[in-house]
């Protein structure tokens, strides 16, 4: 029995739910959002919590009643607040700047990179070096920021690239001159 989806997951004030058949939709000050919930588990709407049900046949799908607990939670969370992740770009001649709907990278290569940013997913550039990709669907926002991540990853040596901030790079020392 999953213990994250024995938990309640509560209806913030102003977030309208509805369930039509595997369909999940909400409602909420942020936006709408709709996902296809996974076969196999009830869920139970009360007047301000909704409780996923353990499923009927346990071997299937007990991962599944987790798995559905936090799809909800997200999406609940999503249109209610939001999630945003923030890009540090660290190097010499480093920076990004917004055009448009697309962002204009320079990090290192001869030309500089566009990368399209989705519909629903809104990005900002504070100074040239951080970026801040915000929007409802948290897996979008995670997905959209790890593609940026993947342009230019940092580099152990000295550092270079693009970084979640907060995140930590192991540093190698370099090779030692032969004297």
């Amino acid at each position: 029995m999953s213990r994250i989806g024995k938990q309640p997951v509560q209806i913030p004030k102003g977030v309208e739910v509805k369930f039509e058949g595997r369909n999940f939709t909400a409602k909420g000050p942020k936006g709408t959002l709709t996902k296809i919930l996974p076969f196999g588990v009830e869920v139970k709407l009360d007047q301000d919590a909704i409780t996923v049900l353990p499923p009927t046949r346990p071997k299937e799908t007990t991962a599944m009643q987790g798995l559905t607990r936090s799809l909800i939670n997200n999406i609940v969370a999503g249109v209610f607040e939001g999630f945003e992740k923030q890009l540090d770009m660290e190097g010499v001649g480093y920076r990004a700047f917004l055009r448009g709907s697309s962002l204009e990278l320079h990090v290192g290569f001869s030309k500089p990179f566009d990368f399209k940013v989705p519909e629903g997913i809104s990005a900002e550039v504070d100074g040239n070096n951080r970026i801040t990709i915000s929007g409802v669907d948290k897996e979008k926002v995670g997905q959209i920021a790890a593609d940026l991540r993947a342009i230019r990853p940092p580099e152990p040596y000295k550092g270079k690239g693009i970084r979640y901030v907060g995140e930590y790079v192991r540093r190698k020392a370099g090779k030692a001159a032969i004297k």
